[in-house]
Formats: C-alpha cells, structure tokens, sequence
C-alpha cells in the first residue's frame, strides 16, 4: 500500500490537533515487535491521530521506525519531536450493525414522591419505563401516543 501523503498544511492542522494528545502506545526495549505494529494500527483505527512514545535513546533508529511504521501501516507521517512520533490515517467507516436501528428498549427510572405535610423524607419509588411509554411530570407512566399528522397531510393521504 502507498504511504498516505499530506501537504504542509495538512501536516500542520495535524501536528496542532496532535498537541493536547497523550501517548497511546509506548514502544519498549524489544523495538517495534509484531505486537505493537497490532496495537498502534487498532490505534489508528480507533482515534485516526496518535502519539506514540519510543522509549529508545538512538535518534536514528527512531527515525527508521517512525518511517517504517508509516509505509507499514499505510499512515501519515506528521511530526517526529524527541521520542515522540506522531501518526495519522483516516478513520475508516463505521459498519452498521444489525442492532443500530432498534428503538430504545425499557429503561428504570428513580420517581421522588414528596409528602403534602412538609416534614417528612420524600418517598422513592423505582420504575420501569417501557420503550413505548413515557414519564409524566407527576411520576406516571403513560403510553406514548402516535405522533398527530397535521390537517393538510392527513387530506393528502
């Protein structure tokens, strides 16, 4: 796969977003292992701009793994600042799942009832909302009515 290329103002807008980041994947002893090439591309997949800190002392070999990390990976060199590398690729569409267009299922609501007298601890009662109900300003539960049409629409059909 070709190395994604960004222009110098790409670059920049990147490296200013990249500025309040923390490190996500912190590169030990052992070098780039086939394990943390996993973990920064589910990084990439996951956040699009990551920082990645090489605990490594040898300037150039932080350099070499910055680029290789970036032709492997299919990413976006954008700043390489002391042992921090900087990396970018699109985040890749989300697949829809099969649940994604469900209405909202039921959900249990804390309803504070209050006594007429004053003095007393206010009663607390738990309830369960279905998805086809809804919560009045009094504490009850009602079943949700079907959204009216308006006069012209209802003609038109």
């Amino acid at each position: 796969m070709p190395q994604i290329q960004l222009t110098p103002a790409e670059r920049r807008f990147h490296r200013a977003d990249a500025h309040h980041l923390d490190p996500v994947v912190l590169v030990g002893g052992d070098g780039l292992t086939p394990a943390v090439k996993k973990e920064i591309d589910a990084a990439l997949n996951a956040h699009g701009l990551i920082k990645v800190r090489v605990f490594g002392d040898d300037r150039a070999a932080r350099e070499l793994m910055y680029q290789e990390l970036a032709a492997d990976l299919n990413a976006a060199p954008v700043q390489h600042i002391g042992k921090l590398l900087v990396l970018w690729r699109p985040v890749p569409a989300k697949e829809k799942t099969v649940d994604d267009d469900r209405m909202p299922g039921p959900r249990d609501v804390k309803v504070l009832k209050f006594s007429k007298r004053g003095g007393q601890r206010p009663e607390i009662k738990q309830l369960r909302v279905l998805g086809n109900q809804r919560l009045t300003s009094g504490g009850q539960i009602k079943r949700a009515k079907p959204k009216q049409k308006s006069i012209k629409k209802r003609q038109a059909d």
